[in-house]
């Protein structure tokens, strides 16, 4: 133990200096770093969606042949790095935050895992009657939509402008996809979901540097 932390401080001026000391810590310990959350998620969208763009275009055109099972492999593998990624990270932060806010954190993330498993459920018990091509639309369209949803329920709980314009963004995003049809999607959501969910992070991390 060092003795200095027995000295008592010698005015009013070095104890503010020291709460502040103190606050800046504690507050970097549950800071929230969009690099880590959003840019995992925006390359997960980037590559997983571009390669089945690329394998499933529009009309069943085949821009780069490859395994049929690979943009599905490789999205997947990337979304549960991403969610593993997240868990870790928000545990990690949750530790230092308490009762009501530790309740909503806790609640939002199981949300997410009820939403997908509803819509999951719901949707592998009826895409087995549609094409490949609809049924594949079918799957990225309302996963999406879920993702998008999610943003905007947690924009009301924390009272962030920020998410709520993230959501409406992927709504818009994923509605245009479906409209355009099987393929077209798959890019819209590359570009402008993955994409926009890098340059969102960026956008947020820059904001929030000190100046």
């Amino acid at each position: 133990m060092n003795d200095d932390d027995d000295v008592p401080l010698e005015s009013p001026a070095e104890s503010l200096a020291l709460i502040s000391r103190e606050r800046d810590a504690v507050s970097r310990s549950v800071q929230f770093n969009p690099l880590a959350y959003y840019l995992p998620w925006g390359f997960a969208w980037l590559i997983g969606f571009g390669l089945l763009f690329l394998r499933y275009g529009p009309d069943g055109r085949v821009f780069v042949p490859m395994p049929d099972w690979l943009p599905l492999v490789a999205l997947f593998s990337l979304l549960a790095a991403a969610a593993i990624g997240t868990v870790a990270m928000s545990t990690a932060k949750g530790r230092h935050v308490h009762g009501r806010s530790a309740w909503q954190g806790a609640v939002y993330g199981w949300t997410w895992f009820l939403a997908f498993a509803g819509v999951g459920s719901t949707l592998g018990r009826f895409t087995k009657y549609l094409p490949d091509d609809e049924a594949g639309l079918l799957w990225g369209s309302a996963s999406v939509g879920v993702t998008a949803v999610m943003y905007l329920a947690g924009s009301a709980i924390w009272l962030s402008r920020e998410m709520f314009v993230l959501g409406a963004w992927v709504t818009v995003v994923n509605i245009a996809g479906v409209i355009a049809g099987p393929g077209w999607h798959s890019l819209l959501i590359a570009v402008g979901g993955g994409g926009g969910l890098i340059l969102f992070g960026v956008a947020l991390w820059v904001r929030g540097r000190p100046r």
